[in-house]
């Protein structure tokens, strides 16, 4: 076959436009899931505020109100610089009804430790989860689908 003008250009720019899209398409789900594995980790028991809680440090913090729970999120993936990007943690603003502590603050706390040494993280090991477990799956799903026939 003779490779003709432009044809080396017209491949490589299609093959740059699938890379973006698959690039895209992963992030995305991997986001979802490590969004999906933050909100179970910060569910480790319940109780009502003012009593002990039933989580261990080093675990997930427990349900008081559920406000933390329902502020994990993340950010729409959109191009940075030459790839995509996301973040996902806790969205500011939201408060739970028994306090003015917005559950970002709460969140970072609960992450990184709280006046008396106790850490609940719920976060990080999220993301661990993510990366060593969701993403190697996800990468074979999305990018080794299979080349396209381009001759």
């Amino acid at each position: 076959m003779e490779l003709r003008p432009g044809v080396f250009t017209r491949l490589f720019t299609e093959i740059t436009a699938d890379g973006q899209l698959k690039s895209k398409a992963f992030l995305t789900q991997l986001a979802n899931s490590i969004e999906r594995q933050a909100k179970v980790n910060a569910s480790t028991g319940a109780h009502r505020r003012g009593t002990p809680t039933p989580a261990s440090p080093g675990t997930g913090p427990a349900v008081i109100s559920g406000t933390l729970r329902r502020s994990i999120t993340h950010t729409p993936v959109a191009p940075s610089g030459t790839g995509w990007e996301t973040k996902v943690g806790t969205a500011a603003g939201m408060t739970p009804p028994y306090g003015r502590t917005p559950s970002s603050r709460y969140g970072l706390a609960l992450e990184t430790g709280l006046r008396n040494g106790s850490a609940y993280p719920f976060l990080h090991p999220a993301y661990r989860f993510g990366i060593t477990t969701v993403a190697p799956q996800l990468y074979v799903t999305i990018y080794r689908a299979g080349w396209p026939r381009i001759f």
